[in-house]
């Protein structure tokens, strides 16, 4: 029978404290809801990172049908994602569930933060939010997290002769995973390493403040893996899908 987790504690115990179920989930509230069925546990949020997601996890059998219920009582405009196997059997097995397209998940934990950074890196206060648009625009046009935008919260940079190189937010963050986004290094100036400094000193604010940090990645930026794997990111490789 499908049951509803109604709290953080039991969604925990029930997917294994999986963090990019624990941080689709969100607080569990407005609009945020979960359940499980056998070995298998959905949990979905409005509006995380730009979409109305829906987390996949655990036994392909039941998921299937805990993504049956779980679209039926949110809504077609939900994403399932989850990894890539698990989300292809699901998506095969549910009538106008088509698969999007893949990319990566990555996490870091208490036990794996990198060092701390030398150089001039920190919060930004609101004032900077200007600059941080407009080096958005100019080289990372295609970022989800942008300032002022909902779930926000936060931006961290670097300056080169006082001129904003490198920037990346704390966004849509959980209660036990925070979300590194919006990463873009002016264009003039990369090569520096000025990324992987702001993304370093913002993984470990997002461990201290929430216990872990994640992300998400698209496959084909290699370079950006490669950063993210030598802070200590560990990868998974995600499907999204979406209702037709």
């Amino acid at each position: 029978m499908i049951r509803q987790l109604r709290s953080l504690a039991e969604l925990r115990a029930a997917c294994g404290d999986d963090d990019l179920v624990m941080w689709a989930a969100q607080r569990l509230s407005g609009g945020s809801r979960a359940w499980a069925l056998g070995e298998a546990v959905v949990a979905g949020s409005p509006g995380v990172s730009r979409h109305d997601r829906l987390a996949v996890w655990g036994d392909a059998s039941s998921a299937v049908a805990l993504v049956r219920h779980a679209l039926g009582e949110l809504g077609p405009t939900y994403r399932p994602l989850g990894e890539v196997e698990l989300v292809r059997q699901v998506a095969g097995k549910l009538e106008g569930v088509r698969e999007a397209g893949e990319f990566s998940w990555m996490s870091l934990s208490g036990d794996r933060l990198p060092s701390a950074v030398a150089g001039d890196v920190g919060w930004l206060d609101d004032g900077a939010a200007e600059e941080v648009t407009r080096l958005l625009a100019a080289d990372a046009p295609h970022s989800y997290a942008v300032p002022g935008a909902p779930g926000v919260r936060r931006w961290a940079g670097v300056r080169v002769d006082g001129v904003l190189a490198a920037v990346a937010a704390d966004a849509w963050p959980a209660p036990t995973v925070g979300l590194l986004a919006g990463v873009a290094t002016r264009a003039s100036l990369r090569g520096r390493g000025l990324g992987g400094l702001v993304c370093g000193w913002v993984s470990r604010e997002l461990v201290a403040s929430y216990g872990r940090a994640a992300l998400m990645v698209d496959d084909a930026n290699v370079a950006a893996i490669g950063v993210y794997e030598r802070l200590g990111y560990r990868r998974r490789r995600l499907l999204a899908a979406y209702v037709a």
